[in-house]
């Protein structure tokens, strides 16, 4: 398997090329062209921390890589020059011939010749039982011998085999994630927005003949004040603090983005095999034979079963035996292990009267063939045959004169609280679909048990525009077959998660917005998923699903806010240009609001919010009218400050910015908590470091301005003047935000 991993020092700088990062880096530029070296380098802290956080919580691809590699076989009993060798699995080429023995993994897709092995395969196409493979069957690197021995001859290795293949797909898979589009859709949109004003600032300027010594740091102020500079650090802070909450629950968020992305799954594709059953054999139905009891039946059986070998098989018949042991069970004398090419076990015992007893079990048609005829015994049989179940039939007698006396159904029982989980996404609207690579009988069984009750897919290609109301279960699928349905639904515009736990599953766990890997998954399946469940069961998944539309909300509450200042800033300049003839704002003040604002306004991400009922979605377009909307009204406000400033107190240029300043801090902190809630403001408590960090905001800007620090200083009473203000126009705001919220339907 090649190595594709990129270089550290290239996936760093990766996280300086986005839009956010160019516009900080123009900044920087230009501040340090006007010699401004203090502004350009907190500009360039700014920007150096939004790619840290970025860089340290991203990525997981070369590590699923990693994990696949390492669950194949390190070396192979090879037969060359006519002696058999033990070689690495790396030298292994197409016509070697190979030899599969108990315990070992297959080294290569291979070609069975001679012998009779039991495979587990269900890491790699999702059959829950054991294959019984003979000459002429073909297998797969990364099966696991469970019994028996054969030799093979090697058909693919390597980047040719299924393993290899599943591992490209896992290597290429990608879906841009909801919060890279919504951040790159906010900044476009407030690009062009604020790109308009601030030409028409410098047309302006330029027409009233202002020199360049102003026109450019005012050019400057209004590109920061364009910026949503702390918009992708808070992206990522409110995920990692989900992360954290959803870690005490017993939810591991390997991607941060998947966090974000559990409050937009609409449409969860769970695999079967290990993540809606246990993946592991239990008996599912005895049917004794006439003169016969349930517990006879499976105490014989359990007399011609192994015990404490790896067979299921046998496990689960013992298991089943010794919770309703029978009474007058026969003493076993002589045990004969399973043998494949009988496909029956058999054990020796002594009844009380001292009577040799023969007891046989194993594949209906090997025990049938040994017994005398029985129609109902073939009747039940095909009956459970087909409702997907592993029929073995036990026959028990003399030597000479067996008789059938019982059939056993083996499955692999759904977990206990599959169906109560299903059934939960579907209260919270989330569509749950079963996508497994066990055959459509066996799936169907399961689907019903836990709640699926939609049609069945049809065997072969995945259908052309498929969507997830079409069908409840797709059976029979590859692990390409899993990718290509969760890309389907994606390409109709759902937001998908995938819930697996095999090696098969590992390139739909990593195409899905939000790949989910159970507690008993393999490394690759864990590595793959954006999120691991811990902790055995399925409720992990609505957590992560609750824990993500709280973090939306925090999110949502957070640009909203940006939003609007940003559209305020920009504005204000423009208003303040005309109203004043000069810049209201400098680059420095503008770094000052930058700080105290955006930065400090990232404490919403710990904030409470009302999680929504349903799926959400990054509706940019909304989001974009509800802040200019709300950020005009925050516009009039700051602009009423002004024209009292410069009208009514008579304050000079120098003043009117620091008014100008106060005013943006102040009303700012208003419009945090009247958008924090889709209610009045009172309706819902801040948290302790939402209120500290306002006081903090307040403190600073008020320190600064009565002090002069940075600014020219103001008098006291002016500056609580702006704050009384500042809470008349949060209450008027919050009588506004409402048919705002409900005309744009942000909830």
């Amino acid at each position: 398997m090649p190595d594709t991993s990129a270089h550290p020092l290239q996936n760093a700088l990766a996280k300086f090329w986005a839009p956010v990062p160019w516009l900080l880096e123009a900044s920087i530029v230009l501040e340090l062209v006007l010699q401004k070296y203090f502004e350009a380098a907190i500009i360039a802290g700014l920007l150096v921390f939004n790619a840290a956080l970025a860089y340290f919580q991203e990525g997981r691809a070369q590590a699923t890589l990693a994990a696949l590699k390492s669950r194949l076989a390190l070396n192979a009993s090879v037969c060359r020059d006519g002696k058999w060798k033990t070689l690495p699995a790396t030298q292994l080429v197409r016509g070697d011939l190979v030899k599969l023995s108990l315990g070992g993994v297959v080294a290569a897709d291979v070609h069975l010749i001679d012998g009779s092995v039991s495979l587990d395969q269900s890491m790699l196409t999702g059959e829950s039982l054991p294959l019984e493979a003979g000459p002429g069957t073909d297998t797969y690197a990364g099966a696991l011998v469970k019994r028996g021995e054969a030799t093979a001859e090697v058909t693919a290795t390597g980047v040719h085999t299924k393993f290899g293949k599943t591992a490209e797909l896992v290597r290429t898979a990608h879906v841009q994630s909801s919060q890279e589009k919504a951040v790159l859709r906010i900044v476009r949109n407030l690009a062009i927005f604020n790109g308009v004003i601030i030409v028409l600032i410098g047309g302006y300027s330029y027409a009233h003949a202002l020199p360049w010594s102003e026109i450019i740091p005012l050019l400057l102020t209004a590109i920061l004040a364009a910026i949503p500079v702390a918009l992708p650090a808070t992206f990522t802070l409110a995920a990692a603090l989900g992360a954290r909450a959803l870690a005490k629950l017993g939810v591991l968020p390997t991607r941060l983005s998947a966090v974000d992305e559990a409050a937009s799954i609409d449409v969860l594709c769970s695999d079967k095999t290990g993540t809606l059953t246990c993946n592991q054999l239990a008996v599912t139905s005895v049917r004794p034979m006439p003169g016969f009891d349930e517990a006879h039946v499976l105490g014989m059986a359990a007399l011609a079963s192994s015990e404490g070998g790896q067979d299921s098989v046998d496990a689960a018949i013992r298991s089943a035996s010794s919770k309703g042991p029978a009474s007058d069970l026969p003493k076993l004398t002589t045990f004969i292990p399973f043998d494949p090419a009988k496909k029956t076990s058999e054990a020796a015992a002594t009844d009380a009267k001292g009577d040799a007893q023969r007891i046989i079990k194993g594949a209906f048609t090997a025990v049938i063939g040994l017994t005398a005829p029985s129609p109902t015994a073939a009747g039940i049989a095909d009956e459970l045959e087909k409702q997907g179940f592993r029929v073995l039939a036990v026959a028990a007698g003399r030597p000479a004169t067996l008789q059938v006396i019982g059939l056993i159904a083996l499955s692999d029982p759904p977990r206990s609280d599959s169906a109560s989980l299903i059934s939960e996404l579907h209260a919270l609207g989330v569509t749950t679909v079963m996508v497994t690579g066990d055959a459509p009988a066996t799936a169907v069984i399961v689907a019903y048990a836990v709640g699926l009750k939609g049609a069945v897919c049809p065997p072969g290609p995945i259908p052309n525009g498929v969507k997830p109301q079409d069908f409840a279960v797709f059976a029979g699928i590859l692990p390409d077959g899993k990718y290509n349905l969760v890309k389907a639904f994606q390409k109709h515009g759902h937001t998908v998660g995938m819930c697996g736990d095999g090696a098969n599953d590992a390139p739909a766990l990593r195409q899905a917005q939000m790949g989910i890997a159970v507690s008993t998954a393999t490394d690759v399946a864990k590595s793959a998923a954006g999120i691991v469940l811990t902790k055995p069961g399925l409720e992990g998944i609505v957590a992560a699903i609750k824990e993500g539309r709280i973090t939306f909300q925090r999110v949502l509450n957070y640009t909203l806010n940006s939003v609007m200042k940003k559209v305020l800033q920009v504005l204000l300049l423009a208003i303040g240009l005309v109203m004043t003839g000069h810049a209201v704002l400098t680059p420095l003040l503008m770094v000052i609001v930058m700080i105290t604002g955006d930065f400090l306004a990232m404490s919403m991400t710990t904030d409470r919010v009302r999680p929504s009922e349903t799926p959400n979605a990054w509706q940019i377009g909304r989001i974009t009218s509800a802040g200019v909307i709300l950020g005009i009204c925050f516009l009039a406000f700051c602009t009423a400050i002004l024209a009292v400033g410069k009208f009514k107190l008579g304050l000079g240029v120098d003043e009117l910015r620091t008014l100008s300043v106060v005013s943006i801090v102040y009303g700012s902190q208003a419009t945090i908590y009247v958008i924090r809630g889709r209610r009045h403001l009172w309706g819902l408590r801040p948290t302790i470091w939402l209120v500290l960090s306002s006081v903090a905001d307040l403190l600073i800007i008020s320190t600064l301005a009565i002090g002069g620090i940075a600014m020219a200083p103001l008098p006291v009473s002016v500056v609580a003047g702006e704050f009384a203000a500042a809470i008349v126009f949060g209450l008027i705001l919050d009588v506004i935000k409402i048919p705002v919220f409900a005309r744009l339907q942000i909830s």
